[in-house]
């Protein structure tokens, strides 16, 4: 058997031999199109993982169970979704068993493209003055970002309709925010 020769200056070499681990098992999570497997508690809600776990901080604590003002909004595959209400168990298929489809998370970190180009929707925010104390600004932006996509040019009463909240008065910007956003998206401004 030949014996490993070490180059002067390298680090020892391991003594024994290497045994590889197996995978661990966990739940897999796409996050703003990044793969992450989460080996944690499964009951762990999707909101502390994003801040706790991957420091992801934009997404807000807004109440128990999504009960609160909108702050903790994000998509999953594609839905408006709480991330106080879903836990990580939930997005893996729930106790009954594991699903094959790795569920797709997007935050508001998600929202900008790859080169750091602002969504429009976040531009709009930023020029009509939408953000007041901005806690609540994230959970905005992802409702308007889902509304959006369902529809292309919402009536004042379909952005009356999401459930974001803003204790600092901010709705009437956020409006015209989502409104010039739309017409960015639809090509008409």
């Amino acid at each position: 058997m030949a014996v490993p020769v070490q180059a002067q200056g390298a680090p020892p070499l391991p003594s024994g031999s290497i045994t590889p681990e197996k995978v661990r098992e966990g739940i897999d999570l796409d996050i703003n199109g990044e793969r992450f497997r989460h080996t944690g508690d499964p009951k762990m809600p999707l909101l502390w993982y994003l801040r706790d776990v991957l420091q992801l901080t934009g997404t807000k604590y807004a109440g128990e169970h999504g009960s609160g003002n909108g702050a903790d909004l994000v998509l999953v595959n594609g839905k408006l979704t709480p991330a106080t209400a879903v836990t990580l168990e939930d997005l893996h298929g729930g106790k009954e068993g594991k699903t094959e489809k790795v569920p797709k998370v997007v935050t508001v970190e998600g929202l900008a493209d790859a080169t750091g180009k602002l969504h429009p929707l976040q531009q709009a925010f930023i020029d009509e003055d939408a953000i007041g104390c901005g806690y609540c600004t994230p959970g905005w932006l992802m409702a308007g970002k889902d509304l959006l996509d369902r529809k292309r040019n919402p009536s004042d009463d379909d952005i009356d309709q999401l459930p974001n909240l803003c204790r600092c008065g901010c709705q009437t910007r956020v409006r015209r925010a989502i409104k010039r956003a739309a017409g960015v998206i639809g090509g008409t401004k």
